[in-house]
């Protein structure tokens, strides 16, 4: 970690890796990633260094989603392992100095959930339907969706059982919404939090943060003038959050939420970060945002704004399992992210391009104050898989939207570690199955963790080296900044941290000269002629300070 300040917590600071298991590394040879792999490479990620892994979900689950459909909380599924082995990966990742966060879904189970099966065995008006949203639909014989409520995955957000009662389901229709104002639910997941930190992690990344308690009387969209929306940011959410921080108070060591928010106004998304509620959460706005420097000040001065209203740090990500790698994201004409891929999908990449902008971006967002996360791959230079055949795609969003979303699995194809076939060593050597999304590009050969180790020009090298200067200088983590503007081409973003560090990044089409510096920390492209070139950016030491 950043050392700010020996007494500054942990997680203020922290750049934490986000694991997808299923294609981090496959240990046993079934072509399905697993915590044996994720094992075996740890001192991967310790060399790297970052500070902490996040793990997408490894419960138990028929992965209608990708595991974000849970059967058992308390329990790892067979296909990644067993809790053994996760208390094993928690031990070991703890002896090489990595925190483990680890995801929770509290806004929907599976549909093979024990309470949910006994709900849909129980049959109307039985107490166990309580536990979610069941209702009666609408028309003259309750065929019709109790309310307009759209699914994020496409299609009505309601499914009706054979006894023609509908339930709630805002993700795919294996995905049942919990219903929060039941106190069982409440009770059951402060149970489920004790039950993991008793293991030893060291928090929770809270997947769907705003979404758990909905509106009373569940009203239509349509014609809903009040805000938020129904589904979402409900004033009962905060109370939860407190009885949740309350408890993971109780525990030594510093254990922290993240919150997975997607929440515009500054004000409501601020009093998520109450000291009383939750530590963190990611800030989306600048994944969302173009590869434009007058756009990036205005997303980073706003995001500051929003946590210096209760004294929060604030995050920064590029990546992660449900976007578009920011590697083919820079590459493209337009630069920004939205959630309709669609309409992006198959345009022109310029991948030399993007990779310059991805290299640029990482030097941006590990100097900008607070915590960071890289997404696995962004380290070695990865792109979105784009040409994935119809066949293999799994993705929800894809075979509920009739194949228009072309889903997220492009950026979830298996890591490539080393040789010069595939799977490039994310199975073992003679493994007896193919990589679940079997689909990595042959060019990824060059991109391997061994075609790079030792590379200077590598991009794995520059992370590393990167990740090692941030640990180094004071200055970087949380803390504060100012932007440099004097006689300043706009294009040009330059901020400066304590210790007399200097970050500029440059987005104009041309090279620029640096400002007087005493030391030149790191670039994220050769200089050409002493001048920084365009997409690019630099770390400097300046002002006589070490």
């Amino acid at each position: 970690m950043t050392s700010t300040d020996e007494t500054t917590p942990w997680w203020r600071s922290a750049v934490i890796y986000q694991v997808y298991p299923r294609s981090f590394a496959d240990g046993n040879g079934d072509g399905t990633g697993d915590i044996a792999g994720l094992r075996a490479r740890l001192g991967h990620l310790a060399g790297l260094g970052v500070d902490a892994l996040w793990l997408s979900p490894w419960y138990v689950s028929p992965l209608a989603d990708g595991g974000y459909d849970v059967a058992d909380y308390r329990d790892v599924d067979p296909a990644f392992g067993t809790l053994e082995e996760a208390a094993a990966l928690i031990s070991e990742a703890h002896a090489l100095g990595l925190r483990v966060v680890v995801d929770l879904v509290p806004n929907h189970c599976s549909e093979q959930h024990p309470w949910f099966q006994a709900a849909l065995t129980a049959g109307s008006g039985a107490p166990e339907r309580e536990l979610f949203h069941f209702r009666t639909g609408r028309g003259e014989q309750g065929e019709l969706p109790p309310n307009d409520w759209q699914s994020h995955f496409g299609g009505p957000a309601w499914h009706r059982t054979a006894d023609g009662a509908w339930y709630l389901h805002m993700f795919a229709p294996e995905q049942p919404d919990w219903n929060w104002e039941h106190p069982e639910v409440r009770a059951e997941f402060l149970s489920v939090l004790r039950f993991w930190l008793d293991l030893g992690v060291d928090g929770f990344r809270i997947d769907v943060t705003d979404h758990l308690v909905k509106e009373d009387g569940l009203p239509d969209t349509a014609g809903h003038h009040h805000r938020p929306h129904p589904w979402r940011d409900q004033e009962g959410v905060h109370e939860i959050y407190r009885s949740w921080r309350a408890l993971l108070d109780g525990y030594p060591g510093e254990r922290a939420f993240v919150a997975e928010l997607w929440e515009e106004d500054p004000q409501r998304f601020a009093r998520y970060l109450r000291a009383d509620e939750l530590h963190t959460a990611f800030n989306f706005p600048l994944l969302r945002s173009a590869w434009d420097a007058a756009e990036l000040r205005s997303v980073i001065d706003a995001t500051l704004a929003a946590h210096a209203l209760v004294g929060a740090p604030a995050t920064w990500v590029l990546s992660n399992h449900d976007t578009t790698r920011h590697v083919t994201r820079y590459g493209r004409p337009d630069t920004s992210y939205g959630f309709d891929r669609s309409a992006r999908h198959g345009l022109p990449v310029d991948l030399a391009l993007g990779t310059r902008r991805a290299r640029a971006a990482a030097l941006l967002t590990l100097a900008l104050p607070g915590g960071a996360y890289v997404y696995q791959g962004d380290e070695l230079g990865l792109w979105e898989v784009e040409d994935i055949p119809d066949h293999l795609r799994q993705d929800p969003t894809w075979l509920r939207s009739g194949g228009v979303d072309r889903g997220r699995d492009g950026c979830r194809v298996p890591l490539p570690w080393d040789g010069v076939e595939q799977p490039f060593g994310f199975s073992p050597d003679g493994a007896s199955a193919a990589p679940w999304l079997d689909v990595q590009p042959d060019a990824w050969r060059a991109l391997s963790v061994a075609a790079q180790e030792g590379d200077p020009a590598s991009h794995l090298e520059f992370y590393r080296t990167a990740l090692r200067i941030r640990r180094e200088q004071a200055g970087l983590g949380d803390g504060p900044m100012t932007w440099v503007d004097a006689d300043k081409d706009p294009a040009v973003l330059d901020f400066a941290r304590p210790g007399g560090f200097r970050c500029l990044v440059n987005l104009s089409g041309t090279a620029v000269p640096l400002p007087p510096h005493d030391a030149l920390l790191l670039t994220s492209e050769p200089l050409s002629d002493g001048l920084l070139p365009a997409d690019a950016a630099a770390w400097l030491r300046t002002a006589g300070e070490a």
